[in-house]
């Protein structure tokens, strides 16, 4: 039985599928969408590709960086969709890291330049008038389908082996934890380089709706009137997307009625701020998951229903997934008890492209060791502490990064904060937080350290404009951690 996933996703394509551009109001039809995803295939393979051979996608919130991901999956090849960001700063290495054949680009630019002269370059609109009668490449279950980056990453990012049937086993699960129909439309702001991105974008297409892409949240007004423009149903974003809306748009004075959901993943976003989105726009259910890359991207989710009494957990596996709590002996933790999370099921990728100790020391038999540690309630439901790696010990006792940010962020007049840790000769470790306030708060840094803990080390506070982040909105920790080591790490 053949399983390729981007010929699954058009044979469910429906009379409401289509893919717009909000910034140039550029849209593709429910009519052309199959023809224009089967000419992009006949495109690649025309220019000599075949199945199993490896290209780059440099993606742009698009439709035709959507169907060139597309594309290149009906064709049986195994999509790499990287940022511009990325391929600008690291274009050579990422064709040998992912052993590219060829390149596609929307447009001209120096991307499409780099490495060397034996990969192919592909440019701009290749469907044409191709005709539609272009067939999926058979492929099978365990077949490789996308290499995905890893979101931590920095450099030349991890890439996640993700078959055929992981897409298809999440896509499925995710769009029965989330209640999806055929008349769905997302707003797309996270690129398809990001799982949570391309998890939004496969989801909805599957179930025959379509996507809004929007590439301006730097001004986030234009994006929910962009909403309201087009009938949106759901909104993505991670927790810094939230932080914007309730803070630097006018989130609660744009009607957005035809909105049904929001989803959030990409790390823990306080509960206080969920509690503003819900009250800023009640008539939206507020969805909660957590994922991993590893993972293809979604592993649990919690239900509106349940928001209120769970509030500040990550829900429960979704239906098609198995997940253990592990001590670090790999031994299950008694009920209630911490423990690292580990997640079984059909959506767990083969593991990392050229990697084979660190895919062995992830992928156990089966399971992914995700790194990171929670506890389950008595109702099944994962209650995420933070990353195994994200700790520091303060005086023998160890506090997480989320526990500090999550403190201080509660703090009237921040807007947002991120801790990092340096060695400290009395305490281990102290903590060194950077911290971006409101436009018209006047805090000062004994005024955070007033509302902290007092056993807690604290070596800094600097107040900053803006948190440096990687491509996908999350903070980067290899920055900040760059940033202090000349100015804070004591020798």
């Amino acid at each position: 039985m053949d399983r390729n996933f981007a010929g699954l996703l058009v044979n469910r394509l429906g009379e409401r599928s289509f893919l717009s551009d909000a910034a140039t109001g550029q849209t593709v039809a429910a009519t052309d969408l199959p023809r224009l995803i089967a000419g992009y295939a006949h495109a690649f393979h025309t220019a000599g590709l075949r199945p199993g051979d490896h290209i780059l996608i440099v993606s742009t919130l698009s439709p035709h960086s959507g169907l060139a991901y597309l594309g290149a999956i009906y064709a049986g090849l195994v999509v790499a969709p990287v940022d511009e960001r990325t391929m600008a700063t690291a274009g050579e290495s990422l064709l040998g890291a992912t052993g590219a054949r060829a390149l596609w680009t929307e447009q001209a630019s120096s991307a499409a330049k780099v490495g060397d002269a034996s990969v192919l370059r592909l440019q701009g609109n290749l469907a044409g008038n191709n005709p539609q009668c272009f067939p999926p490449v058979p492929r099978k279950d365990s077949d490789l389908a996308a290499l995905m980056a890893t979101s931590g990453s920095t450099g030349v990012p991890r890439f996640v082996m993700i078959t055929h049937g992981n897409l298809l086993a999440n896509t499925e699960a995710i769009a029965r934890s989330q209640g999806l129909l055929e008349d769905d439309r997302a707003m797309l702001i996270l690129p398809l380089s990001y799982c949570f991105g391309a998890s939004v974008f496969h989801t909805h297409l599957y179930r025959g709706g379509g996507i809004v892409f929007d590439r301006r949240f730097m001004f986030p007004d234009r994006v929910l009137h962009a909403v309201n423009q087009y009938a949106c149903t759901t909104f993505a974003g991670v927790p810094t997307t939230y932080k914007v809306l309730l803070h630097r748009s006018k989130l609660r004075s744009i009607p957005m009625p035809s909105l049904r959901r929001f989803l959030q993943a990409g790390g823990a976003l306080a509960p206080d701020k969920i509690r503003e989105m819900r009250q800023a726009v009640p008539y939206a259910r507020f969805y909660v998951m957590y994922g991993q890359t590893e993972a293809t991207a979604r592993i649990s989710c919690l239900e509106p229903e349940r928001l209120e009494d769970k509030l500040g957990s990550a829900g429960r596996p979704l239906d098609n997934l198995s997940v253990r709590l592990v001590d670090e002996h790999g031994k299950d933790v008694p009920k209630g008890e911490p423990g690292e999370i580990w997640v079984k099921g059909p959506s767990i990728a083969r593991g990392y492209l050229n990697e084979p100790e660190e895919s062995q020391r992830v992928f156990k038999e089966g399971w992914l060791a995700t790194g990171d540690l929670a506890r389950m309630d008595a109702e099944g439901y994962l209650w995420v502490q933070g990353r195994r790696s994200a700790f520091l010990k303060m005086r023998g006792v160890r506090v997480s990064f989320a526990e500090v940010e999550a403190k201080v962020t509660a703090i009237p007049g921040v807007f947002e904060c991120a801790a990092t840790a340096v060695p400290h000769e009395e305490a281990g470790e102290a903590l060194v937080l950077f911290v971006v306030v409101e436009k018209a708060s006047t805090l000062a840094s004994e005024h955070i350290r007033h509302y902290l803990p007092a056993h807690w080390s604290i070596l800094a506070v600097e107040f900053v404009v803006e948190l440096p982040k990687n491509q996908n909105g999350k903070v980067s920790r290899p920055a900040l951690k760059q940033h202090w080591s000349a100015k804070y790490a004591v020798n």
